[in-house]
């Protein structure tokens, strides 16, 4: 439905380098990155607000790399809303008619049942100016959607929005991509929106496209340095491989299965690695149990960051903050620490 070919945008000081993506027809794709990373302007290159150096843009099928904006059948929604503060709710949600709806019968049946799924027929003759933030974001959304787009990309659309909205408006996205099947290319930054929303992802970093794939693929099996420090897997270790072992620094390590050709590193995420405060259970770790010294410790809220040595080697495991409150663990004390062969990932 959607599919950038070897896209490159050139502005001054950044650049889109080779995108490369897929987008199926239904399918809701989350593009991830930090703030700077291109997310924005992918999405800008797609609608055809910004020009593009080289490369082609297809959606539904059309090469649209050349058309305007309003020929290429795009409905987008940004993190402002960008509604228009002199009119109502409703001719916000018209705007857009006179120039994208090409059935006016199916506008008379489409637009009423859109007002009516985004909860907003009672808020149809009042200014958008005396609306919630949730409110503003649904008016956006029918807007974006009355005129029939083959695809909806939305700008990091729940991020000015405080936490009660946030999880309202996740819960409208989600609704309206079951029941109306409209392909989504949604940035954002947040992995909450990621993991409740997207069906797969792909990380973008300096303008290139870093990993692509389910969730599992980009937050379980991260492919680059840079993608296990961003989506938390913390435990980026150098290590050398034999078979379904995993040498570091004074610590080796058992696989679920062998590392793949040329792997350099080991990853395993904070929560994966298990400090034994009681009687470990059968087969805890299937074979990985070391001891370590617990170090530094960083409180964040219900859990906490615990410093780890084994060895040369330096780790950080996640526990419940009351644990060590409790003092079932110590700064400074030796523990047993397991991790599943299945949680440590050769990259």
């Amino acid at each position: 439905m959607i599919r950038l070919e070897s896209l490159h945008v050139t502005l001054p000081g950044f650049a889109l380098q080779s995108i490369d993506l897929r987008v199926a027809a239904g399918e809701f794709f989350v593009l991830i990155g930090p703030t700077g990373a291109g997310k924005s302007l992918v999405l800008e290159s797609i609608v055809g607000v910004v020009p593009i150096t080289r490369g082609r843009i297809f959606v539904d099928g059309r090469d649209v790399t050349r058309l305007p904006p309003e020929r290429r059948r795009i409905g987008i929604v940004y993190q402002d809303q960008a509604l228009f503060p002199h009119l109502t709710v409703e001719k916000n949600i018209a705007y857009g008619l006179r120039y994208g709806c090409r059935d006016p019968q199916d506008r008379r049946r489409r637009v009423p049942a859109l007002v009516k799924r985004l909860a907003l027929t009672h808020l149809l003759g009042r200014a958008v100016t005396h609306l919630s933030g949730g409110e503003k974001q649904r008016v956006a959304l029918a807007r974006a959607l009355a005129v029939d787009p083959a695809v909806l990309l939305l700008d990091e659309p729940l991020s000015a929005l405080d936490p009660n909205f946030r999880e309202e408006m996740r819960e409208v996205l989600k609704d309206l991509h079951r029941h109306m099947g409209v392909t989504i290319l949604m940035v954002t930054h947040d992995f909450a929106e990621t993991h409740c929303l997207a069906q797969r992802v792909a990380l973008i970093h300096r303008g290139r496209i870093e990993q692509s794939g389910t969730l599992e693929d980009v937050f379980g099996r991260p492919a680059t340095p840079f993608a296990a420090e961003f989506v938390g897997m913390r435990n980026f270790l150098p290590a050398g491989f034999e078979g379904r072992k995993a040498h570091l620094e004074g610590l080796t390590l058992h696989l679920a299965r062998p590392a793949p050709e040329g792997a350099r590193f080991v990853g395993i995420r904070p929560e994966d690695l298990r400090i034994l405060t009681g009687p470990p259970p059968p087969g805890a770790g299937n074979g990985n149990r070391f001891t370590a010294t617990v170090g530094p410790v960083t409180f964040r809220g219900f859990t906490c960051d615990v410093g780890l040595a084994a060895g040369g080697v330096r780790l950080v495991a996640m526990l419940p903050s009351g644990e060590f409150l409790a003092g079932k663990v110590a700064t400074g004390e030796q523990v047993s620490v397991a991790v599943d062969a299945a949680k440590i990932h050769a990259v």
